[in-house]
């Protein structure tokens, strides 16, 4: 029998001998019950639609042919890669303490440390000392990038400057830039806020030249600053060092710019004389409720069931500031009934006395809140620096002049109030050899003024007898300093390197066989310009030409950007005229930051770091937002409103406060620092009880 190889067995070997006979029989009957497999029927498949009906729910996006871009909009979580880097989220930092005025050791805070663990456990949280260094590091980078961009650019800047003495008892000065770029917007940067020696005129022109000096800007066009007379002789010191600077003497003489907002308060503080014993009584009465916090719960409590809506709250003035007087008055003139009310409490007449107001002078108050809120929306128009003033210099004071007239006319109280204020008034803008004609020039550039009302104002405001030639003079000094700008123009283009002799020769032998010369009409030309014929200039047909329709919607430097072209030189005049600020408010706006900056508990900082901060902050904040500081009374009142509310509902947390131990060694300066920041005691104190139950 033949050996049976199985597949998939071992070789058969020489010392085995094959399968046994059961073996083989059994193989066999396998082979044989083996049957082929059988066909399985393929199961149908269900038929789908090669497009799912939710795209349908999508929107197509087609592109101006019709044709389809993009089937179906992108999601909106995508997943990304994010890097981790220590210096960018350290300088993030560093910019986040200069923006929000943090203070420096807010990064040794417990709650930031644990916030930082959470958010980003792989960043170093570095020390106070070493964001003190990166804060001069961040201050140098944006500074450079100032200094190359005023490099790189041609701009006449004008200047506006104030002095302000911090807690320190250390002098500052600021210094403030502003100009128009060619892309006619209006911009704003803080150069210097430096320490000054003394307030003397000569010191102030000195370090007002240094920093010019420093920043390279020789072609200053204005310098605006308040009626001090140390600024009268810096002024005066400037004049000359600019002349020996290269500036013109056309231009020289309207360096200095008074303050409006300044000659303003110094009218209206004349007016308010009179008014004192009226004013004083309601500022005491102020005082008194505010000095205690259970008065002025039950004055709002009064207030509550007289139904006197509580838009605004009692506020104390500054005397010196008869802005934040006016502001006081018209509060304290909403709670008059409450306040006539309070008279029936035998506390409130023992502790006032004779500083109750009567019924005349709520009467006073009320007649000169009137009068005040006039000068108080002059202050708010001309405070302005994200927007040309300069164009509503002398409209503003002309409307003055009538409002104080027609003052003067009413007689009485009022009537001896107004003739104190135009005298004041008089004193600084009667007499146009005392004015900057700057304030004339921007009212001319104006294309919906122009010409066409000035004649008229001058006669109204001076006389016919002072005004026709007040007028003459000042369109007079207008065309004498488009002259100079007009030689500055031309001495400019003939800077430009000569033509070769050899071209000069080809072009004038080729003039014979060209287009004739024309000699006779040459002649006819030159006889008449002899004779007294002008050639009109740029200003001249732009001041023939209408008055543009003024609207809410019409832009100034947009139009002037428009017709540059049309009016290249007299567009450089409009340029550096319409930039001149007319007070002197976005200096002080940067002593609003220094003010807060150095408190009683950041008295420490130094000149340096104090200068770094103020210069960086305003960079580093957006652009052309204007920064609120006014604390928000209404809604601090709400909330404290809503805390009592919680009390009577039985949520009281006085009793919780009174146990819990508030360790003022340590907590003194937080609670502090939040009446810094404008929360009242009350807000202060539950912020404390949130503190102390989550250490």
């Amino acid at each position: 029998m033949e050996n049976i190889s199985i597949p998939g067995s071992q070789p058969p070997n020489s010392s085995i001998d094959g399968p046994s006979g059961v073996e083989a029989q059994t193989v066999e009957n396998h082979q044989q019950n083996e049957q082929p497999p059988t066909a399985v029927p393929a199961k149908k498949r269900k038929q789908v639609d090669s497009r799912s009906p939710m795209w349908d729910h999508f929107e197509k996006i087609k592109d101006s042919n019709n044709v389809v871009v993009k089937d179906g909009q992108p999601t909106v979580g995508e997943i990304g890669t994010w890097v981790f880097n220590q210096e960018s989220i350290r300088r993030a930092l560093v910019e986040m303490i200069i923006i929000d005025e943090l203070l420096f050791r807010f990064v040794e805070g417990i709650g930031f440390r644990r916030f930082i663990a959470i958010a980003c456990p792989r960043f170093i949280v570095p020390s106070r000392w070493t964001i003190s260094r990166d804060i001069l590091v961040v201050y140098e980078d944006e500074r450079l990038k100032l200094k190359s961009f005023l490099k790189g650019s041609s701009h006449r800047v004008s200047i506006t400057t104030d002095y302000w003495t911090s807690i320190q008892k250390i002098n500052y000065m600021v210094v403030t830039a502003h100009f128009i770029d060619y892309e006619w917007k209006l911009h704003k940067k803080i150069l210097a806020f430096v320490p000054v020696t003394s307030h003397k005129g000569e010191y102030l022109a000195k370090a007002l030249e240094n920093c010019l000096l420093e920043w390279g800007l020789r072609d200053v066009f204005s310098v605006t600053v308040d009626n001090a007379s140390s600024n009268d002789t810096a002024m005066g010191f400037l004049k000359k060092k600019l002349v020996s600077w290269g500036s013109s003497t056309v231009r020289a003489k309207y360096l200095h710019m008074r303050c409006i907002a300044h000659i303003l308060n110094i009218v209206v503080q004349d007016g308010l004389i009179d008014c004192d014993s009226s004013v004083k009584k309601v500022r005491e009465v102020v005082r008194y409720v505010r000095n205690s916090h259970a008065r002025l719960k039950k004055f709002r409590d009064l207030a509550d069931w007289l139904s006197i809506e509580q838009r605004s709250s009692l506020c104390l003035d500054v005397p010196t500031r008869w802005n934040s007087t006016y502001l006081m008055l018209q509060s304290a003139l909403t709670y008059q009934k409450v306040f006539e009310s309070l008279e029936s409490d035998c506390s409130f007449k023992s502790d006032l006395g004779n500083s109750i107001p009567d019924f005349m002078d709520w009467e006073s108050v009320g007649s000169l809140v009137q009068l005040l809120k006039c000068f108080y929306d002059v202050t708010i128009r001309i405070s302005g620096s994200l927007y040309v003033t300069s164009k509503t210099f002398f409209t503003e004071i002309s409307d003055l002049y009538y409002l104080l007239k027609g003052m003067v006319e009413v007689g009485g109280a009022v009537g001896v109030m107004g003739k104190n204020m135009k005298a004041k008034f008089e004193k600084y803008w009667g007499d146009i050899e005392k004015m900057n004609l700057m304030i004339f020039f921007a009212n001319i550039l104006d294309p919906t003024d122009k010409l066409e009302y000035m004649p008229t104002q001058f006669n109204h405001m001076y006389g016919e007898e002072k005004g026709k030639p007040f007028y003459d003079k000042v369109v007079a000094a207008l065309a004498e300093l488009f002259d100079d700008y007009s030689t500055s123009a031309s001495s400019t283009v003939s800077s430009v390197p000569p033509v070769p002799v050899s071209v000069q020769a080809t072009s004038a032998s080729s003039v014979s066989a060209g287009k004739p010369q024309h000699f006779l009409k040459s002649q006819i030309k030159k006889q008449r310009l002899e004779s007294g014929g002008k050639k009109q200039t740029k200003l001249d047909i732009y001041l023939s030409e209408g008055i543009v329709e003024e609207d809410e919607s019409f832009d100034i430097l947009g139009w002037w950007k428009i017709n540059s072209a049309r009016f290249p030189v007299l567009s450089k005049l409009a340029r550096d005229v319409l930039a001149i600020p007319i007070s002197t408010v976005a200096s002080e706006s940067a002593f609003s930051t220094s003010g807060r900056v150095l408190d009683h508990f950041m008295s420490s900082l130094t000149p340096k770091i104090v200068e770094a901060l103020v210069y960086t902050q305003y960079w580093l904040r957006m652009q052309n937002t204007p920064l609120c500081i006014e604390e928000n009374l209404e809604e601090l009142e709400r909330f404290e409103k809503e805390l009592s509310d919680d009390g009577e509902s039985g949520r009281s947390l006085g009793s919780t406060l009174a146990t819990i131990p508030l360790a003022f060694d340590n907590d003194e300066a937080s609670t502090f620092n939040l009446k810094r920041k404008g929360l009242s005691w009350s807000v202060a104190l539950y912020l404390s009880y949130i503190e102390a139950m989550c250490p």
